[in-house]
Formats: C-alpha cells, sequence, structure tokens
C-alpha cells in the first residue's frame, strides 16, 4: 500500500493525466484500441513502473581482465 500512496512526483501524474485523457477519447470515439494505452499508462502510474533517470538501457557487463 505505500507503494501506491506515496513517492508521487511529477511523471506519474503525467502518466495518470495521460491515461485517463486516453481513457476518455477511446470511450467518446469508440476506438478501442487506445483503451490498450489508457490502461499501460494507468499501471505506470500506479505502480510507479517505468525507466529511471538512466533510460530504459539495460546495464551492460564488463569483462575485467
Amino acid at each position: 500500500m505505500n507503494l501506491l500512496f506515496k513517492n508521487w512526483h511529477f511523471m506519474r501524474y503525467f502518466r495518470l493525466a495521460l491515461a485517463l485523457l486516453l481513457g476518455y477519447e477511446a470511450i467518446r470515439t469508440h476506438e478501442w484500441f487506445f483503451m490498450a494505452f489508457a490502461a499501460f499508462f494507468l499501471v505506470q502510474a500506479i505502480f510507479n513502473f517505468g525507466c529511471g533517470p538512466r533510460g530504459c538501457a539495460v546495464p551492460q557487463k564488463r569483462n575485467k581482465q
């Protein structure tokens, strides 16, 4: 429950607003494909998923020889 209600910042609010906007537009225009994007951004906003400050790149292991 801490994850859901703490540490809200600009990007979480932005993702939530984008999810609500896309969901509203999907219902208004009957373009149900946009509901997938709305759900994606809603899950990101609620659970704080997404890329960190370094981006989405996977860290590379370096061989220390």
